[in-house]
């Protein structure tokens, strides 16, 4: 399929975390724009609004001929959505995000990173650090998209369900982990190793994976492989690490030699990682380290990625953590940030499925926390309900589990200077909103 100027994009289902920043990436390359979704508020809708790229309730009148459409299909509606069929009734090409993502890339060194989790915060943190080194377009999952009109790289966010991932075949790919995760799709997780493996077959100069993980020790490959970590046999080892209430500084060491000094304003080992290996793919590239360690220095975070605010004497925490891994991750984050604080976790599972697959991994992971809350399970596209319920979660953890609604936030209220981490991947920002409303209430009545 030939991508041009001359064609209307219509994105089915634009406010997909993917698909509004890939229309934000061909809105600022010139492409004509524009899209449908539900009525619903969400995050993602922000920066298509302030770029003025109209957006439409569903409908198949959206779907016209005369304006020479090409339809991208997100990957969360089936073929028998009202626009698809219209689509394909009037004789309008439809094609779905990864592949047209995965024809996008074509003309640019492009770096896919992808994981079980750490995707986000990672392509985050790699698009920002290239685009002080050269020109570069980037689609981050948190809905930010940017199209650079002569870039050099394209640093992109490559997810693993329903094997989407394999329409791309990247030059650099970034692995994070192999973790169980979407049950809904996957088996096994030799089913999700079989993924990984088939996608380490399409790269084309090297692959970056995390060293700890056992299962991406045994990817092959016809490409180099660079394992980063802290230990002696990785390639791109981060050593020398100092953690403090500011941030990070470490050394990164490639083959045995110092290859620069680096310092992040960012918090948990995990971060430490990403940044690993994301100094190997620009180390690769030939790119300046002191160059790469002055964008470092400047990295702010990514949308719903350890996004801090401060009411009062609390401080909230909004994160996108849905998996166990990354619930230990952010936790983390807050004890090294906050070290003398009560930390506490609220949080909503994710989908029916994954709350039962995982559900001991839950428990145990949340349990890092000081104490901890619920908030009833978040269904999705994929399923909107489960032979699961949030109080079966809450038998397990030890530190509380107390279920909250959306009406009744009053037990944060038994909390005072702590830190609240907000966790989920539905709309557990509502829970937030909730207990700030609450929160600022009770303060102007005590004055």
């Amino acid at each position: 399929m030939e991508i041009s100027k001359d064609k209307c994009y219509h994105f089915v289902g634009i406010k997909g975390s993917g698909m509004s920043s890939l229309a934000l990436i061909l809105h600022e390359k010139g492409f004509n724009v524009q899209g449908s979704d539900v009525e619903n508020y969400f995050f993602t809708q922000r920066d298509l609004e302030s770029n003025h790229i109209p957006l439409y309730p569903f409908s198949k009148d959206n779907i016209q001929e005369d304006k020479d459409m090409i339809v991208i299909a997100g990957n969360a509606f089936s073929d028998d959505h009202e626009e698809l069929q219209a689509a394909r009734e009037k004789g309008i090409p439809v094609i779905r995000y990864h592949d047209f993502l995965g024809e996008l890339i074509r003309d640019y060194t492009s770096i896919a990173v992808t994981g079980a989790h750490g995707k986000t915060s990672t392509t985050g943190m790699l698009a920002h650090v290239l685009s002080e080194v050269a020109p570069t377009s980037y689609l981050i999952g948190d809905g930010t998209g940017h199209g650079e009109a002569d870039a050099q790289y394209f640093a992109f966010e490559a997810c693993e369900y329903k094997r989407h991932f394999l329409a791309y075949s990247p030059d650099y790919a970034i692995m994070t982990n192999i973790d169980y995760d979407h049950p809904d799709y996957y088996t096994s997780i030799d089913d999700v190793f079989s993924a990984f493996q088939s996608l380490a077959n399409q790269v084309k100069k090297g692959i970056i994976a995390f060293g700890d993980d056992p299962y991406l020790r045994k990817i092959k490959a016809d490409v180099p492989i660079y394992y980063y970590g802290v230990q002696d046999e990785d390639d791109f080892k981060a050593d020398d690490i100092k953690r403090t209430v500011n941030g990070s500084i470490f050394t990164v060491y490639h083959d045995g030699k110092a290859i620069g000094t680096f310092e992040l304003p960012a918090f948990g080992l995990h971060n430490i990682f990403n940044a690993t290996a994301v100094i190997a793919v620009a180390y690769l590239e030939g790119e300046d380290m002191e160059d790469v360690a002055h964008a470092l220095k400047t990295f702010g975070g990514v949308k719903r990625r350890f996004s801090e605010k401060t009411i009062g004497d609390m401080t909230i925490v909004d994160d996108y953590a849905h998996h166990p891994s990354e619930i230990r991750a952010t936790i983390d984050a807050a004890r090294q940030k906050y070290p003398n604080k009560e930390i506490v976790a609220v949080f909503q599972p994710h989908t029916f499925t994954r709350t039962i697959a995982l559900m001991h991994e839950f428990a145990e992971a949340l349990d890092l926390a000081d104490t901890v809350y619920l908030c009833d399970i978040f269904g999705s596209a994929r399923e909107d309900s489960g032979d699961v319920k949030i109080e079966d979660l809450s038998q397990l953890i030890h530190k509380g589990g107390k279920v909250l609604k959306e009406d009744n936030m009053s037990p944060l209220l038994d909390h005072e200077d702590a830190v609240i981490i907000f966790m989920g991947a539905g709309d557990v920002q509502k829970f937030e909103t909730a207990y700030e409303k609450l929160y600022l209430s009770t303060q102007t009545s005590n004055q």
